[in-house]
């Protein structure tokens, strides 16, 4: 059934203050609770958005005092915050912070935490509200909500006196049958109503203002389709590398890890038709229906479509780093992508033959993501007329990270006697316009988490419908293996095959 609670307006979302609430988030040692959530939650705090009755519960599996998680929370806090420590704002929030050790597949341990929660009850979380964050391995999901049910914790009132919601983190599933696996336990526990399945690239503005350029501005519609589109380029590149994360990636891949995700979630945004409302259900319906509309890459044409690349030793902005095989934890033999690059087509009438390039990848030159609209040329007459110097396209550029904006480049006549035309840049910077700077984006999704605001979320049919698109290349691969990785050096572009998937349409990528 559609969430029909959560179709709430995007516009005014943030203007509507959450109820008082709690958040266990289990996993509360680990990483991404360090580097995302504890800041994303003071901020929120200090900001004065976090209800007036709230509380923190970090739960795991080890030994640790609540001074002790306090420690870690202000540590993290300290380091990763883009607000810094105000130490009567720090001591406030600090008194809202709790651990609790347990074990993620036993009830007991739900037990206990529960009678914590009942025991903060009186002195913070007087709604009974519940937000369950799980930041940990995916293969500790369907415990965690198999005990939250059985404990009752998974509770949802039916009348709205009060109720429990459950945020998933990527990966879902490996594949279409153990993501569907997975959203079939995680059903058994928790109604759609109440999962949301995080993507932080959905938190970012920029991604947000894509809607909004799109559907705010009346020169972009008419514009957006095969009729004046000539094709479409998504990269989200990164400078970073794997050194201590191999152990994690080996299993993982570039596929899985970003493309069956961030990178489908941007072309959704970017090819999706305009939604009857702003509510959630009627945006996923939407980006469902352009997942849907994906043509198939076949088993035996996945080498067409779809590149893969892994970086060797290179120098990334001056320094020395070592290659993917070298990594820890990393095989000498390793066939797993750093590096994909695709092109795919949306089979309805509004993209009918436009392709779109996705390009993704580790330890390459430049970190930057961003969204490239290519229009077609303008006729080979007047100031086209030369074959030798054709006037170059216009292209409307949405800068996701870093300096986020809108860039337009059009053709302008250069000063002098001589009509030699050359492409300018209308360019909008976020910076500029907003110096204020924009909220991290895990802080506008837990906001819209304790909202009930499930928007920039993924719905179940969503994640599925990508995973039925993905997997049919990776099992591609897994059909024909690699013989030539290593085949990009650290700190380039990615292997000669990313640019011959565009050479052969007599396309190239984007200078970024």
């Amino acid at each position: 059934m559609p969430d029909t609670r959560s179709n709430t307006n995007l516009q005014t979302a943030d203007a509507r203050s959450p109820d008082d609430c709690g958040v266990v988030i289990f996993g509360a040692s680990g990483d991404l609770t360090k580097r995302k959530l504890l800041p994303a939650f003071y901020n929120l705090f200090v900001d004065d958005i976090l209800p007036e009755h709230f509380t923190l519960i970090g739960f795991a599996r080890s030994e640790m005092a609540d001074d002790a998680f306090r420690d870690l929370a202000l540590q993290a806090i300290t380091k990763y915050s883009r607000r810094p420590i105000d130490e009567g704002k720090w001591n406030e929030f600090a008194s809202r912070l709790h651990y609790h050790r347990g074990n993620y597949d036993q009830p007991d341990s739900f037990r206990t935490l529960q009678k914590l929660q009942n025991e903060l009850h009186n002195t913070f979380n007087k709604g009974k509200n519940w937000l369950y964050y799980l930041s940990t391995p995916p293969s500790a999901y369907s415990d965690i909500g198999n005990c939250l049910k059985e404990t009752g914790l998974a509770e949802d009132s039916d009348a709205g006196e009060h109720w429990s919601r459950l945020v998933v983190e990527k990966p879902i599933g490996r594949d279409f049958e153990s993501a569907s696996r997975l959203n079939r336990s995680l059903a058994a526990s928790f109604d759609e109503s109440q999962t949301y399945r995080i993507d932080h690239y959905l938190g970012k503005e920029t991604v947000q203002n894509i809607l909004v350029m799109r559907f705010a501005n009346g020169i972009f519609e008419p514009l957006w389709n095969h009729n004046h589109i000539d094709h479409v380029q998504i990269t989200v590149s990164e400078t970073g590398g794997l050194d201590l994360r191999g152990g994690y990636y080996e299993d993982i891949g570039a596929l899985r890890d970003m493309v069956q995700n961030h990178l489908l979630q941007l072309l959704c945004l970017t090819a999706m038709e305009p939604p009857h409302n702003l509510g959630a259900d009627a945006i996923r319906d939407e980006k469902r229906q352009v997942l849907e509309a994906l043509r198939p890459i076949a088993r035996e044409e996945v080498n067409l479509y779809a590149v893969r690349g892994q970086y060797s030793a290179g120098l990334v902005n001056g320094s020395a780093v070592i290659g993917y095989r070298d990594a820890k934890k990393v095989s000498e033999q390793s066939q797993t992508e750093t590096l994909v690059a695709l092109k795919c087509y949306i089979d309805n009438w509004r993209w009918s033959g436009v392709p779109f390039y996705l390009r993704t990848g580790k330890r390459l030159s430049k970190q930057c993501a961003e969204i490239s609209i290519f229009f077609r040329g303008v006729p080979p007459i007047l100031f086209n007329a030369n074959p030798a110097q054709p006037v170059a396209p216009n292209v409307l550029s949405i800068r996701i990270q870093p300096n986020e904006g809108i860039a337009l480049e059009i053709g302008s006549k250069v000063p002098g006697p001589q009509v030699d035309v050359r492409p300018v840049t209308l360019d909008f910077g976020y910076s500029s316009v907003y110096p204020a700077g924009t909220p991290e984006a895990y802080e506008r999704l837990l906001l819209d988490v304790m909202l009930g605001d499930a928007t920039l979320f993924m719905r179940r049919d969503e994640v599925e419908a990508a995973w039925s698109f993905i997997t049919p290349i990776l099992e591609g691969w897994a059909n024909q293996p690699i013989n030539d990785f290593p085949n990009y050096m650290a700190g380039s572009w990615g292997p000669t095959t990313a640019d011959e998937l565009l050479f052969r349409d007599g396309r190239r990528w984007r200078r970024l």
